[in-house]
């Protein structure tokens, strides 16, 4: 089982005191790539293991935890979609995965939550990501967060709470996870060999383990294309920059222009920026003749287009439309 990662001490913390009189259902809510799944996952390990250190830490030594390292766990269960159980490939059917949580995948807790303790003390439910849940399986979960059976604790991990029923947010006690500090994070994005872990950070949206995932991306030839190109909007080549991203995830592309135009919107009210430090002077000069309506109107066209990039049919076109509309709103 891997480690808590270095900001999420306090959380740690908190946590146990909360396993003095666990609820029967918690919702661990914050934003994406900060390590809530691993935080949950460590909190059941620390749950189910027979002979737990001072810290409320899983020895990894007794039965439990190894059951738990070998998936093989009686009193645990993990509900995913089939995306992130199948890491992304393809079924046995031939079938893309599925991004959602199915109300048979709900109904199949039905024999584990009925059964006693194997252990006789805790059994733990972690379902991740909880908005992936469709409405039949929320309303399923529903009826087992009504009536929970003693002994048995429901973590639901979410990076987008306000998409869950408002009755499943009530029967839940909320646990919040903050953004990690820039000290810890940047300190462990460099243990784990980001060459830039200040920019890599930014870029990311101040999400770690989205940091180490996007570093390759951060120096790609076609993010820093892009970039080259925003930076002159009047000597954009629309054309051939799109010819040149075609082959790059589009909704990757909208995100890139989403924090450039964050930026951008940044420098005009405030005189700050949160993605892409050291371009103050550029950002600067570019912003000056801009009207902060323009930028809230491209920030909300770029917000339609991000939705679009994940059903586009045509990447090059979808690229030049978005280019287009960039410098449109950027140079009146």
């Amino acid at each position: 089982m891997k480690e808590i990662y270095p900001w999420q001490k306090n959380d740690w913390a908190r946590l146990q005191e909360l396993s003095k009189r666990p609820p029967h259902a918690l919702l661990f809510k914050g934003a994406k790539g900060i390590g809530k799944f691993d935080l949950a996952m460590n909190f059941a390990l620390s749950l189910l293991c027979q002979q737990p250190d001072e810290s409320g830490f899983a020895c990894g030594k007794c039965s439990s935890c190894h059951w738990f390292e070998q998936d093989s766990h009686p009193d645990f269960r993990l509900l995913q979609s089939e995306l992130l159980s199948l890491d992304g490939e393809e079924s046995d059917s031939g079938k893309k995965p599925s991004k959602q949580i199915s109300v048979d995948q709900i109904r199949g807790l039905a024999d584990f939550i009925g059964m006693s303790a194997h252990q006789g003390g805790r059994r733990v439910v972690i379902i991740h990501p909880a908005e992936a849940m469709n409405t039949n399986a929320a309303n399923a979960l529903l009826k087992n967060l009504e009536e929970p059976p003693q002994g048995l604790l429901f973590i639901l991990v979410s990076h987008k709470p306000q998409q869950l029923l408002p009755t499943i947010l009530s029967r839940c006690l909320s646990f919040t996870l903050p953004a990690p500090d820039m000290e810890s994070a940047t300190q462990w994005l460099a243990g784990q060999g980001v060459k830039n872990p200040v920019e890599a950070l930014a870029a990311s949206g101040f999400s770690p383990l989205q940091a180490v995932q996007l570093d390759e991306k951060l120096g790609s030839e076609e993010r820093d294309k892009l970039l080259r190109a925003v930076r002159q909007p009047a000597a954009l080549d629309v054309f051939a920059l799109a010819e040149a991203l075609q082959k790059t995830e589009q909704a990757l592309v909208v995100q890139w222009l989403q924090q450039w135009c964050y930026d951008l919107s940044s420098m005009k009210l405030s005189g700050k920026l949160r993605y892409h430090i050291g371009e103050e002077a550029t950002i600067k000069k570019l912003v000056e003749p801009l009207a902060p309506l323009s930028l809230a109107l491209l920030q909300k066209h770029l917000q339609m287009a991000k939705r679009e990039a994940q059903h586009t049919l045509n990447p090059k076109l979808f690229l030049e439309s978005l280019l287009f509309s960039y410098c449109q709103f950027v140079q009146k």
